[in-house]
């Protein structure tokens, strides 16, 4: 069921990047940046760059390697550490009204919502920023104002992670009924996929033993641009954990690569947006084509 008011072919990948069109969903406007803790910096930038076309720069302070993706000031930021980890999640917030307003729900729901520091704020370019902490430990941030600092480069943006762990019920609750995502479709047997603006989804969340992101999605405006990041990666003999293929759902094209913190890195274009007429739905299997995993789905259906 997909009702006639989607605004993108799926037959071609976007060659642009998207118009600002919103329906009537306010507060978080999109997927922001994602920070990761990770134990080898050097394979993920050679990743980035030489494999995915990635520029990367260091922070102020040098220690911080920051993805980017387009002409804001990063997308993806990898702190060297001792482990590989979450460190936060960032959503851009309309407006310092909206960011009180929904600071107002996350407190009446339970959730303590603490000021970003000065310093965090300068590096992810915000003029406010508040965080907290989610049903299974990550840090998810709410953020005011983002910081352009260049043309757009060949990505467009971070399109959608998808996050899968315990305490799916209390997940879902914050997403949908806190933070005013809407559900836009779900799969058996405990995959749902959320959006705050008219792209078809920014988050989607799955039930599993263990907290995880299962992959972060790198958003191109061609799929020429997809099909050059394919080609190095094979060249280049980077482990390709999901073949080149096109979803059911959003109909994006893409494949995915193990990155060196062990999840996976989805490189997509031509995702779908999605209007108030929308009607949720089970988008019953998984892909149109291809998409072909080296590993076992997690999320493979019974049927699939």
């Amino acid at each position: 069921m997909r009702p006639s008011s989607t605004t993108s072919s799926a037959n071609s990948c976007r060659a642009g990047p998207r118009p600002p069109r919103r329906d009537d969903i306010v507060g978080i406007r999109k997927l922001g940046y994602v920070g990761l803790n990770v134990t080898d910096l050097g394979a993920w930038t050679d990743l980035l760059g030489r494999t995915l076309g990635i520029g990367v720069s260091k922070s102020g302070s040098g220690e911080i390697a920051l993805a980017e993706l387009d002409e804001f000031q990063y997308r993806l930021a990898l702190y060297p550490s001792t482990e590989d980890s979450p460190r936060e999640l960032g959503w851009i917030v309309d407006s310092p009204q909206e960011l009180d307003r929904l600071s107002r729900r996350l407190t009446d729901a339970g959730f303590t919502v603490e000021e970003g520091s000065a310093d965090e704020k300068e590096l992810r370019g915000a003029t406010e920023l508040r965080w907290f902490t989610d049903p299974v430990g990550y840090r998810v941030e709410l953020a005011v104002g983002e910081a352009k600092v260049r043309d757009r480069r060949g990505a467009t943006g971070l399109g959608h992670f998808v996050q899968a762990g315990p305490r799916l019920p209390e997940l879902r609750e914050l997403y949908e009924s806190v933070l005013e995502f809407r559900l836009t479709d779900y799969r058996a047997p405990g995959l749902f996929f959320f959006r705050c603006n008219r792209n078809h989804h920014s988050i989607a969340l799955a039930s599993a033993d263990t907290a995880s992101i299962h992959h972060l999605e790198l958003e191109h405006g061609s799929i020429d641009d997809v099909g050059r990041a394919y080609d190095r990666a094979k060249a280049q003999s980077v482990p390709i954990s999901i073949s080149l293929g096109r979803h059911m759902n959003d109909k994006a094209i893409s494949f995915y690569v193990r990155n060196p913190s062990g999840f996976h890195l989805e490189i997509g274009c031509g995702g779908i947006e999605v209007g108030d007429d929308w009607l949720p739905h089970d988008f019953g299997r998984s892909d149109e084509w291809g998409h072909h995993h080296a590993d076992a789905n997690p999320f493979a259906s019974p049927a699939s």
